[in-house]
């Protein structure tokens, strides 16, 4: 029955001789025999007397002892190397995908490529590497790199990934640094791997990866590194580099923990990119959708206030603007399209551009805004919208005297309010028909005369529309716009503008509220060149005159 047993036996008597030896234990320890004293075997743990493990011939076995009867002894000795073999993969698989999780985890929030570079070699070290890597790909002729050293370079010798959790808590955070490399200085290794091949031949990438001063602490000698592509949309994203010294060569399970590791940088990497290419789309379309501010005319000071219904896209559906003309005036407009938002925008946008082009043929407001609405008509059905806009359109045209002629045409849009050196408010009696709703429009027109420090101002419905108040619901109203301007005619003509949007915020608190947009003109002294901030109001003048046309 002994002879099948699964552990060897060794019975030795009171004196240390052995007198039965299985054939288990006779091929687990063979220097043990029969008739001699154990000791003399040279099998160092048999003469011990706590049980262990010990490693031999190349095998794990594992000694335990058992006491018998008049001082004899028996060792039973069993072959544990599968079953530790068989645990010790099992640690290092949970460990590797314990660590793969933290991975996901950490890579899934940022959205900036440099952050996510940057996370990328700072994971990866120690765990896959002592040095680490990341080369994206190149954008107008140069490459971005990023690199991560291991902190402890003496620690971790016997790394074993079945203690990778505990040890990575031990480990100092490595150093990250980065740079910038022009596409034709990338090292051939780099430019196989951005290709979307992984390169096999060792001993150059080491010598590779030390000329562009990438392993700091390794040489060609003492080290060795992979190159693994990071998946991206139609190529790749970039490579990762990952170096050991040596003594920690990569095994298969390591390159096969390296390419998962890369095809997660690689989808977080992704995300970053398309994130930024669409930020910086956005960012443009935002740029070229924002109100421009007036161009600079003699003898006319702007004042200009934007707040937008959708804060966070800084654009909406107001607009205003000014085009010089090759008299010496200007025109200029203030508007409001139906809607907000993105949609808005973009059709303020295509509104303007047609104010910019047509103005080059005609400069009479009431015919201009005309031509306005046949462009948006044509438009709008053509994208099947049913957009309109309210808009004041006007030319200003300096004196000699210091004063302005404004003659404006009214688009279904707020009358403007003129401030009088008397202090004294007027609404200019301005009317007109919605743009781009019916073919034939009628359109109002009003000539306004400025004597200089007098103000006009145009302003959308988000001001006089605002809804707050003690229950939040009551319109701020032109009552109280004219109260709010009344005895600010001494203002220059940015500080009444930013006055009448802050007076609306105030009323709003922090509630809702629509585009709000703001336009003052203001007569500057003579021989005073206008200027759009910080413009010091001339004195007041007294004389003035006033057409209205219909």
């Amino acid at each position: 029955m002994v002879e099948h047993f699964r552990e060897g036996l060794i019975v030795c008597d009171a004196d240390g001789v052995v007198r039965h030896l299985s054939p288990v234990a006779e091929r687990l320890v063979p220097e043990v025999v029969p008739g001699e004293v154990l000791a003399a075997a040279g099998v160092a743990a048999l003469g011990g007397d706590d049980p262990g493990e010990f490693t031999h011939h190349g095998r794990r076995l594992r000694l335990r002892r058992v006491p018998l009867s008049a001082g004899r002894r028996c060792w039973y000795v069993e072959d544990v190397t599968e079953s530790v073999s068989r645990a010790d993969a099992l640690l290092a698989e949970r460990a590797r995908s314990a660590f793969l999780a933290v991975v996901g985890e950490k890579l899934g929030n940022p959205l900036h490529p440099d952050r996510a570079a940057a996370a990328v070699v700072r994971l990866a070290v120690p765990t896959v590497a002592d040095v680490a890597v990341l080369v994206l790909a190149p954008r107008s002729g140069r490459a971005r790199w990023w690199r991560a050293v291991r902190a402890d370079d003496d620690a971790g010798d016997n790394f074993s990934s079945a203690r990778l959790t505990p040890r990575r808590d031990l480990e100092p955070s490595p150093a990250v640094d980065s740079g910038v490399l022009a596409a034709a200085a990338l090292p051939s290794a780099i430019e196989e791997g951005l290709g979307g091949a992984e390169p096999h031949a060792l001993d150059w990438l080491v010598e590779q990866a030390v000329e562009a001063g990438w392993l700091p602490g390794l040489d060609e000698a003492g080290a060795t590194a992979r190159v693994v592509p990071l998946p991206g949309r139609e190529a790749p994203a970039g490579v990762l580099l990952v170096a050991r010294r040596a003594g920690r060569w990569h095994d298969e399970a390591d390159l096969d923990l390296v390419r998962a590791f890369a095809a997660r940088a690689g989808a977080a990497l992704t995300t970053a990119l398309l994130y930024r290419d669409q930020a910086e789309v956005a960012d443009t379309l935002q740029a070229s959708l924002l109100p421009v501010e007036p161009a600079a005319a003699q003898g006319v000071q702007w004042g200009t206030a934007y707040r937008p219904a959708q804060a966070g896209l800084r654009i909406g559906g107001d607009f205003y603007g000014s085009h010089r003309l090759v008299d010496g005036g200007s025109v200029f407009f203030l508007g409001d399209v139906s809607g907000k938002g993105v949609e808005a925008a973009v059709f303020t946008g295509q509104l303007r551009q047609c104010l910019h082009a047509l103005h080059r043929v005609e400069s009479q407001p009431a015919r201009l805004l005309k031509l306005l609405n046949d462009a948006l008509l044509e438009t709008t059905q053509a994208h099947g919208q049913g957009r309109f806009a309210t808009m004041v359109l006007g030319v200003v045209r300096p004196h000699r005297d210091g004063g302005l002629t404004l003659t404006m045409a009214g688009g279904g849009h707020l009358p403007p309010l003129v401030l009088l050196a008397s202090g004294e408010v007027e609404v200019v009696p301005l009317s007109g028909m919605l743009i781009g709703v019916v073919p034939d429009p009628r359109i109002g027109e009003v000539t306004v005369h400025l004597a200089p420090g007098e103000t006009c101002l145009l302003y959308s419905d988000g001001v006089t529309e605002a809804r707050g108040g003690r229950r939040g619901e009551e319109q701020f109203g032109a009552e109280r716009l004219l109260h709010a301007v009344t005895g600010c005619h001494r203002m220059p003509a940015p500080a009444l503008a930013e006055r009448v949007e802050q007076v609306t915020c105030d009323w709003l608190g922090h509630g809702d509220h629509d585009d709000i947009a703001v336009l003052a003109l203001r007569a500057t002294t003579p021989g005073r060149p206008g200027r759009h901030l910080h413009a010091v109001p001339g004195p007041v003048g007294t004389d003035r005159t006033r057409e209205t046309d219909a």
